[in-house]
């Protein structure tokens, strides 16, 4: 519904800000995963000139880093020799297979013309996305699955809002970071281990009683993400004592500053301040 309406003015828009009090201020950001296009004209003033104004940019990851995509690419793979034929049930596998194959036949229709004038024709794409699937493990495959939507081809090519932060603040020839290792976002969603799901749904609740999925997903995700957030929270600090006299931004996803035991919550529990910058609230 945010998308619906074009915001009549500044202080009607939601702000992702925070400030970290000190000379001079930090901020954190929360980017969220999504073609920028989509939600840059939602995003306050303030928030785009905290990001200007500050000396060092830090992300989750470093999305421009080429040793980052390629670590990311081989912490996906199922261990060497394995397939996901092997590891999926073979019902399950069948019709993953077959979606796939439709997608492949579609992609040519979901393309936009701009897309195919840059020469992002299908099968690259196609390629591009879902080329080795079959040695993926399992909640890379399923993640891979759910971007292959019309939608999501449609804006292929539009960097989603982290990246295109950590674009700008090369272009702004900004001083960039990442408070976290591949390995350490990576490892634990391998560790995630889907074929026991079901059975733990099934085993431990009457049928009257049985708990969506998506309940499940942010049970692991709230695991996933405490344990993350007192890491980077603890590498924010550290930046803050070693660098006392540089302004900081640390643009991560919306979800480590959310809910209970937030990145926030970790900074303040060291003694900072650290206070909402609601939009419209000027940037010192």
């Amino acid at each position: 519904t945010l998308l619906c309406f074009s915001p009549l003015q500044q202080s009607e828009l939601n702000s992702f800000l925070w400030t970290i009090k000190r000379d001079p201020p930090s901020y954190f950001f929360g980017t969220i995963h999504v073609p920028y296009t989509r939600v840059w004209d939602f995003i306050p003033e303030n928030s785009k000139k905290a990001f200007q104004h500050s000396h060092i940019v830090y992300f989750e990851l470093d999305l421009t880093d080429p040793y980052t995509i390629s670590a990311l690419t081989s912490c996906q793979l199922l261990p060497q020799g394995e397939n996901l034929q092997d590891v999926l049930p073979r019902d399950i596998y069948r019709r993953l297979k077959r979606h796939l194959e439709y997608v492949k036949l579609m992609m040519p229709s979901w393309m936009t013309p701009d897309q195919r004038g840059k020469g992002l024709y299908a099968d690259y794409l196609f390629n591009a996305i879902a080329g080795n699937w079959e040695r993926k493990r399992p909640v890379w495959v399923m993640l891979m699955v759910n971007s292959l939507t019309e939608v999501d081809i449609k804006s292929r090519g539009v960097p989603v809002l982290d990246l295109y932060l950590a674009q700008e603040a090369e272009r702004l020839r900004k001083q960039t970071g990442a408070v976290e290792k591949v390995e350490e976002q990576c490892h634990p969603l391998n560790g995630l281990n889907f074929s026991q799901v079901p059975n733990f749904i099934n085993a431990t609740l009457p049928p009257h009683e049985r708990i969506t999925a998506q309940e499940i997903d942010t049970y692991f995700r709230q695991e996933l993400i405490y344990k993350r957030n007192e890491r980077m929270g603890r590498r924010v600090k550290d930046l803050l004592e070693e660098y006392p006299d540089k302004s900081f931004f640390f643009a991560f996803g919306a979800g480590h500053f959310m809910g209970n035991n937030t990145v926030i919550d970790v900074l303040r529990r060291e003694g900072y301040e650290v206070e909402h910058t609601p939009s419209g609230q000027p940037i010192n």
